[in-house]
């Protein structure tokens, strides 16, 4: 049992990764935001009763609970909407979590003018090295596809991980998991039902392709990589989980290529390296 708590940060980085693959999986049968709404109305029903069954507490003050509406409506509609639309569109798997795996960086910047916390040169460095690898592979990758269809939804991902993360520490770093997901789910699936209604037209598909990625989104992402997280931290086998969050785009990267075959050149290979490795130079020193 000794190896098992060091593979742990590793399963969390893969099942993180997968989040991505069932995304592009289940889209050809979704538009982007309908999908999204179907898996936060399974997430809020399974969660609420779950709340309820172990009794968790929930935030006695009002503000309390804007706030976590607020980071809810940052990390989830945000987020999650900008990455299912910008696939939905087009922009490879792997790419699309190589732009928003630059959230650990924009956050450490965002910390330093918001927060008031040192932000290193290394850390500087880091960043743009990031960047830089990201410019490289999406200029060898995507060519002359329509780059704005496909790149401002994973930009405004990486905007809403980036403000969620930060305005949650300032705000509301504490509260219970479980009624805290029902609290950021509500508001989200809201707005997102607004949005679908406006914009696209609600069907669904209903093959065996989708109820599967459906449901690998809602358990295994929604319950089973946020839980295996909770796992790590608590044990203190993943003191370093956080860095390990640089990981995600390559494993997305390889998992894209054995599942939909989708592949990169050598300068796409060389950028993703490249923005790795300022992820893992800026995560570095905060460790």
């Amino acid at each position: 049992m000794r190896p098992l708590p060091s593979l742990l940060p590793f399963l969390f980085v893969f099942l993180w990764s997968t989040g991505f693959i069932g995304a592009k999986f289940g889209l050809p049968y979704a538009e982007p935001l309908t999908f999204l709404l179907a898996r936060y109305f399974l997430v809020l029903v399974l969660m609420t009763l779950f709340a309820l069954a172990t009794r968790a507490p929930w935030p006695a003050d009002g503000r309390q609970l804007v706030h976590i509406g607020i980071s809810g409506l940052l990390v989830h509609a945000l987020y999650l909407g900008g990455v299912f639309t910008a696939i939905k569109h087009g922009l490879p798997a792997g790419v699309t979590a190589l732009v928003v795996g630059m959230q650990p960086l924009l956050t450490a910047c965002g910390a330093g003018f918001l927060l008031g916390e040192h932000v290193s040169p290394r850390q500087w460095l880091g960043l743009v090295l990031g960047f830089a690898g990201v410019a490289l592979v999406v200029a060898n990758q995507l060519g002359d596809l329509p780059l704005a269809a496909m790149l401002l939804p994973a930009f405004a991902a990486l905007l809403g991980i980036t403000l969620g993360t930060l305005y949650q520490k300032r705000f509301c770093p504490h509260f219970d998991l479980r009624t805290g997901s029902v609290i950021q789910f509500l508001p989200t699936a809201v707005l997102t039902a607004l949005a679908a209604w406006a914009s696209e037209s609600m069907h669904i598909e209903w093959t065996p392709q989708f109820a599967f990625a459906l449901l690998w989104l809602v358990l295994v992402l929604s319950f089973g990589a946020i839980s295996l997280l909770n796992v790590l931290i608590r044990s203190g086998s993943a003191v370093n989980v956080a860095s390990l969050f640089y990981l995600t785009p390559p494993s997305t990267a390889v998992i894209a290529w054995l599942v939909f075959g989708e592949t990169l050149g050598g300068l796409a290979l060389a950028g993703m390296l490249l923005a790795v490795g300022g992820v893992y130079l800026a995560r570095a020193q905060s460790r």
